[in-house]
């Protein structure tokens, strides 16, 4: 399940819209259900010129670390991959790698721009940010 093949590739409409999908999906996932917390569950991964949408339980598999990825984690990238295209940031080359499975919006929770500061915004994956030890 870690290789590209699996991954939603997508094209951009202009180079400057990387920029907005990645802020997009810092505001799209998943919603603590007591606290204003949302975990973001996808990230938009730059790899040999082309771009992705994937689960960040992908992006740890890609790097060789654990991950249990289960059909939840792909149904919620697939529907939110589909929402990016809705909304005009990207267009999916390889449609075929999401089948039929495509989880309910009610599954996700999107924060809107003018409502991100009051929530906690929380990544579990940071691509290109490598630990150090001081």
């Amino acid at each position: 399940m870690n290789d590209l093949n699996s991954f939603i590739e997508v094209t951009l409409k202009e180079q400057d819209d990387f920029l907005k999908v990645r802020e997009t999906l810092t505001r799209i996932g998943v919603s603590s259900r007591k606290e204003k917390v949302l975990y973001q569950s996808c990230h938009i991964l730059h790899k040999q010129g082309q771009y992705y949408i994937v689960h960040f339980k992908e992006l740890f598999a890609l790097d060789g670390k654990e991950a249990t990825i289960d059909d939840n984690d792909i149904s919620r990238r697939n529907a939110i991959a589909n929402l990016l295209e809705e909304w005009g940031l990207v267009k999916i080359v390889n449609r075929q790698v999401m089948t039929d499975n495509i989880a309910p919006l009610h599954q996700i929770k999107i924060i809107s721009f003018k409502e991100k500061d009051e929530w906690q915004l929380v990544t579990k994956y940071n691509i290109g940010k490598k630990k150090t030890d001081y």
